[in-house]
């Protein structure tokens, strides 16, 4: 038996809801399940909105780990993320306690579930200089210089991997492995036995879900979220926030079509890797896929 379960996919996939529904039932046969958030943006304090973190009620249904932990001026890093994430499974397995691993950002998972080959930060010089071309040139001219190879798994719309890419390369630093980047071997490292799921849907039901969503973060402040953090100095990790230019601006199309794309994304990772068991979650309410999920382990 798996000593812990991973729930990764889209975004708006329902994640969050089918962890808490299958922990109300893993209780009723005498577990003691709790959540570990693998999410690059659920880290920061004041990006509950525009990060999709859990909300009080639903934290209060089930305990989640690794949510609002750090203050939008401070710079995050996959590195620091598995050495939190890691011991928060060891602690709870050793504990007798159910981890239930939730993620939207698929390195974070990684970091979490496995030993990965983490490259180091850059020099802040090299930082700043590759932010300051991305601004004045755009992302996809500096997609545009990337090895041909790395062109091919980065996508030209993806500001954030084509920063770091970029950074590596004129730090002289290599890139990580590619079976690092999403790929398969990774999952044959596991750190604990694990059962991978991932809720997939179709195209159409998915870009419903995620334009609902949108409108429901803007009634519930993104933009004013977004505002404040800019205030408070936010750092580039917590400006990667997924719409946080597009709430700044009021442009929900923009964000919309920004979530829309980082799904597909997703999706593209989530249906190539090994071990994974891909539940479909269409049509479908939270219920039935956390019974799905107790069924599987």
């Amino acid at each position: 038996m798996p000593d812990l379960l991973a729930i990764f996919g889209p975004t708006a996939a329902g994640k969050t809801g089918a962890a808490i529904e299958l922990a109300e039932r893993l209780r009723l046969r005498g577990e003691d399940p709790v959540a570990i958030s693998c999410d690059a943006i659920q880290v920061y304090r004041g990006l509950e909105v525009l990060s999709g973190a859990p909300t009080t009620a639903e934290r209060e249904r089930l305990d989640h780990r690794l949510v609002g932990i750090t203050d939008v001026d401070q710079e995050f890093s996959a590195g620091r993320f598995a050495e939190l994430a890691q011991a928060e499974i060891d602690t709870l397995l050793a504990e007798g306690r159910r981890p239930i691993v939730v993620g939207g950002t698929g390195l974070y998972l990684r970091a979490a579930l496995s030993e990965l080959e983490l490259r180091p930060p850059v020099p802040a010089g090299v930082r700043e200089e590759v932010e300051r071309e991305l601004a004045e040139r755009g992302p996809e001219a500096l997609h545009a210089e990337l090895p041909a190879e790395q062109r091919g798994w980065v996508h030209p719309n993806d500001r954030k991997r084509i920063a770091r890419a970029t950074e590596l390369a004129r730090a002289g630093i290599d890139p990580a492995p590619r079976d690092e980047q999403g790929g398969e071997l990774w999952t044959a490292r596991l750190r604990h036995p694990a059962l991978l799921a991932g809720l997939s849907l179709e195209r159409e039901e998915l870009d419903a879900r995620i334009d609902a969503r949108v409108e429901a973060m803007a009634a519930a402040g993104a933009g004013a979220e977004a505002r404040a953090a800019l205030d408070a100095g936010a750092s580039r990790t917590a400006r990667a926030a997924l719409g946080f230019d597009g709430f700044l601006a009021g442009d929900l199309e923009a964000v919309k079509t920004a979530h829309r794309r980082y799904a597909r994304r997703q999706l593209t990772w989530m249906r190539r890797m090994d071990g994974v068991t891909v539940i479909d979650r269409g049509g479908r309410e939270e219920a039935a896929v956390a019974d799905q999920l107790l069924s599987l382990l």
